[in-house]
C-alpha cells in the first residue's frame, strides 16, 4: 500500500455559491409562477373592461353603417356618447347636411343582452326598436 493519499473531492466556494444563486432564482421562477393565477376581483374587472370595449367596437361598426343605410350621409365621430359601462352604449351624431336634406341627429344605441343595435333614432324618428326579451 502507498501512502499516496487520494485527492477529496470538494467544491470550491465559488461553485457553492454558484449553486446557491441558481436555487435562489428556481425558487424565484416557481412562486412568481404560482402567483399569476388572478383574483376573482381581477377576473371581474378583467371582463368588464372586455364588455365595455366589445360595446364601443360593435358601436362604432354597427351604427355608422346602419345610419349611412337610412339616410345616405357618412357619419365619422359622434357628437357625444352615454353609456353605464356594463349593459348598453348609446351614440350620438348631429347631421353636417341638414340644410341639404341631410339629417339633422342620429342616435344609436346597443345593448348587450340584444347583441346588436336595438335602437336607431333618425331626426326624431325611431327606425329600429327592438325590446329586450
Amino acid at each position: 500500500m502507498s501512502d499516496e493519499k487520494l485527492p477529496e473531492e470538494k467544491m470550491s466556494e465559488s461553485a457553492k455559491l454558484a449553486i446557491a444563486v441558481i436555487g435562489v432564482i428556481a425558487v424565484g421562477f416557481v412562486m412568481v409562477g404560482l402567483n399569476k393565477q388572478q383574483s376573482t376581483e381581477q377576473k371581474e374587472s378583467s371582463a368588464m373592461v372586455r364588455n365595455v370595449f366589445n360595446l364601443q367596437t360593435m358601436a362604432t361598426e354597427q351604427c355608422p353603417k346602419a345610419i349611412k343605410e337610412h339616410t345616405g350621409e357618412q357619419v365619422y365621430f359622434p357628437s357625444s356618447t352615454e353609456s353605464d359601462k356594463e349593459s348598453y352604449i348609446t351614440l350620438k351624431w348631429i347631421g353636417e347636411n341638414s340644410q341639404k336634406g341631410g339629417f339633422k341627429k342620429a342616435s344609436c344605441t346597443i345593448r348587450s343582452v340584444m347583441g346588436g343595435i336595438s335602437e336607431l333614432i333618425i331626426d326624431d324618428k325611431a327606425i329600429i326598436q327592438r325590446k329586450a326579451e
